[in-house]
């Protein structure tokens, strides 16, 4: 029977995986951050172990050995959060926390875990974004967060080359979770927390970003959308390095890829309310 790590498992894409993944007979062991999610994940389909898993945790990290099959074949890399606002404005311990998350902990997961894959010539996917590919105003630690874990698993991928084991991206954009559809609660949390001054100085660019985060709802592709592409990756024969759900997203990328960064930068500003002074 095949089986697989899901990170960030308790709600979301992670649910959703570990949902598909169980009713298509894997093993599937969930990492959640508190045993009442990981309860209602056995309520959904008892064919799921809960695992205890706060990726950015290393005595959690290290526990894994004990939970884990040794002929364990897959890991789903999906545990992520959002920090959002002007990087001028960011706070650091937010912005070492948005790294801790998305990249560091991935890493850590993964290099606990490589030396089950190797033996069974396992897979390896991590859940990535378009926005590891085009950085937008207003969410550049999140962005950069994506940036660094792109770089850190095109390496990965040719490095495990010699035992077979194939490693992928899934880059998807908006997706109708809870993440996204609480995208303008965060954004006002953020602003409360900014000072009088901080708010008059980036007036412009916080509305800009609100109104951003009020149209991503309505643009936001289905769950359904990523989990397919996560099981492309976990089980066809020759997996790609990327797979991006979506036609939009596809549309996306040629089009910025495409475009000078000049009117690229002039198209983000406009969109966010950011002008010239």
């Amino acid at each position: 029977m095949n089986s697989v790590l899901v990170t960030g498992a308790a709600r979301g894409i992670g649910k959703a995986v570990c949902l598909r993944l169980a009713q298509q007979n894997w093993q599937v062991y969930a990492g959640v951050r508190k045993l009442s999610d990981g309860e209602a994940l056995v309520a959904a389909d008892s064919r799921i172990t809960p695992v205890v898993l706060d990726v950015t945790n290393p005595d959690h990290i290290a526990a894994l050995d004990e939970v884990l099959p040794a002929d364990l074949t897959a890991v789903v890399n999906n545990a992520g959060i959002v920090a959002d606002g002007p990087v001028e404005l960011l706070d650091l311990d937010t912005l070492r926390n948005q790294f801790e998350v998305n990249v560091f902990g991935a890493v850590a997961v993964t290099q606990a875990v490589l030396p089950r894959l190797r033996a069974t010539r396992g897979r390896v996917v991590f859940i990535s974004s378009l926005s590891g590919r085009i950085s937008t105003p207003g969410t550049g630690a999140y962005n950069s967060s994506k940036f660094a874990l792109e770089g850190l698993v095109d390496a990965l991928r040719v490095e495990l080359r010699p035992w077979g084991i194939h490693t992928s991206l899934i880059e998807p954009g908006p997706i109708a979770t809870d993440l996204w559809f609480g995208a303008t609660d965060m954004v006002d949390t953020t602003t409360a927390h900014l000072t009088d001054a901080q708010r008059e100085l980036y007036s412009a660019h916080l509305a800009g970003l609100r109104k951003m985060s009020q149209q991503v709802p309505k643009i936001a592709a289905p769950v359904d959308s990523v989990v397919n592409e996560v099981e492309k990756a976990l089980t066809a024969k020759r997996p790609r390095a990327r797979y991006i759900p979506g036609l939009a997203g596809k549309i996306q990328v040629v089009v910025t890829s495409l475009t000078p960064t000049p009117i690229l930068d002039t198209l983000f500003a406009l969109v966010s309310g950011i002008r010239r002074r």
